[in-house]
C-alpha cells in the first residue's frame, strides 16, 4: 500500500466513526425540532457534549455477560455488525481518487457485506439464551433476508443503464442525468429496503420495545451494546451514501463546490430523511411488513427490471 492509500483508509475510518458518534446528537436535536420540544440542551453548547456523556456512560457501565449465555458467540456478535458495515464502505467513491478499493464488482460486494450483518442479529439473539432476544433475532433475520432480495433487484436497473458493477463507473454514467430520473421505482424500493435493512423506524420490528423489551440486544450492556448502536448509525450512513452514489450522481455537481462537498451535502440530506422518518411514521405489524415485501414490492421491482431491460435494449438497438 502507498502512503496515499493508507491516508485514505484512516481518513475514511476517522470520518465515519465521528459521523456515527455525531449522529447521536443530530438525531436527538432533529427529533426534538420535529416534535416541538427542546432535546439535549444542557451538556455544552446546544447539548453537543451529550455525545461525550453517552460514550463515557457506555465505557463505564458494567460489561456484564449473562451466566446462561454462550459466551464467545455473545462477544462476537456486536463486532460482526460494525466490521461488516465498515467493510461495505471500502467500495464507495467519495470523490475522484478518494475510494479505498475501486472494485469492478462494487455493487455485489456491497450486497455481500450487508448480508453478513444478518449474522450479528441472529448470533446475538441466539447466544443471549433469552426468549425475547431470540424472537427479535428471528424477526430481524427474516426481515433482512427478505428486503435484501428487493434491495439487490432494485439496483439491477442502475447496473443495466450504466453497464457496470463498479460504483465509480455508475457515478460517471450520471454525468448528464441522475439515475433517480430514469429509475424512480428502483430508488423508492432501494430506500424502503435500506430502512428495513438498518431496522430503523418504522421497520424497527426486531427491537420493538413494547413487544420485545429491546429485542435481539436485550441482554447486552456497556460497549457491546454501544457497538450495536454504532453499527446502526453506520448502517444509516452507508445506505445514505449508496443512495447518493447510485441514484443522485455521487460527487457530481456544479463546479463552485469541490466534489467531496457535493457528496457530503447529499449524504447528510438523506441521513436527515432517515431521522425524520423515525419521528413521523408508525410501526407496522410484523406480518404486514413481510406481506408488503413479498406481495407488493417483489412484483413491482420485477416489473421495473423487465421494463428497464426492454427500454435499454430498444435504445441500444
Amino acid at each position: 500500500m502507498t502512503t496515499e492509500q493508507i491516508l485514505i483508509v484512516f481518513g475514511v475510518l476517522f470520518v465515519l466513526l465521528n459521523i456515527a458518534a455525531g449522529l447521536i446528537w443530530v438525531e436527538r436535536r432533529m427529533l426534538a425540532l420535529w416534535q416541538d420540544r427542546l432535546g439535549p440542551n444542557r451538556a455544552g453548547p446546544l447539548g453537543v457534549l451529550i455525545v461525550l456523556a453517552d460514550t463515557l456512560k457506555l465505557f463505564f457501565k458494567e460489561d456484564w455477560i449473562p451466566p446462561f449465555a454462550d459466551k464467545w458467540v455473545f462477544i462476537l456478535a456486536p463486532a460482526i455488525v460494525v466490521a461488516s458495515v465498515l467493510m461495505s464502505f471500502v467500495i464507495i467513491p467519495f470523490a475522484p481518487g478518494i475510494v479505498v478499493a475501486d472494485l469492478n464488482i462494487g455493487v455485489i460486494f456491497f450486497l455481500a457485506m450487508s448480508s453478513i450483518a444478518v449474522y450479528s442479529i441472529v448470533l446475538g439473539g441466539w447466544a443471549s439464551n433469552n426468549k425475547y432476544a431470540l424472537l427479535g433475532a428471528l424477526r430481524g433475520a427474516s426481515q433482512m433476508i427478505a428486503y435484501e432480495v428487493f434491495m439487490g433487484l432494485s439496483l439491477m436497473g442502475v447496473v443495466m443503464l450504466s453497464g457496470s458493477f463498479n460504483l465509480g463507473d455508475i457515478v460517471a454514467a450520471q454525468k448528464n442525468l441522475w439515475f433517480v430520473v430514469t429509475q424512480p421505482v428502483g430508488f423508492v424500493i432501494f430506500l424502503i429496503a435500506g430502512i428495513a435493512e438498518t431496522h430503523r423506524l418504522p421497520f424497527d420490528i426486531p427491537e420493538a420495545e413494547s413487544e420485545l423489551i429491546a429485542g435481539y440486544h436485550a441482554e447486552y450492556s456497556g460497549m457491546k451494546f454501544g457497538m450495536f448502536f454504532i453499527g446502526e448509525y453506520l448502517g444509516v450512513t452507508l445506505i445514505s451514501a449508496m443512495i447518493v452514489t447510485l441514484f443522485f450522481g455521487g460527487w457530481l455537481g456544479p463546479a463552485f463546490l469541490p466534489p467531496l462537498a457535493w457528496f457530503a451535502i447529499k449524504l447528510f440530506f438523506f441521513i436527515g430523511l432517515f431521522i425524520l422518518l423515525r419521528a413521523s411514521l408508525p410501526r407496522p405489524r410484523y406480518d404486514q411488513l413481510i406481506g408488503y415485501g413479498w406481495k407488493i414490492i417483489l412484483p413491482v421491482v420485477l416489473a421495473n427490471l423487465l421494463i428497464t431491460g426492454a427500454v435499454a435494449l430498444w435504445l441500444r438497438g
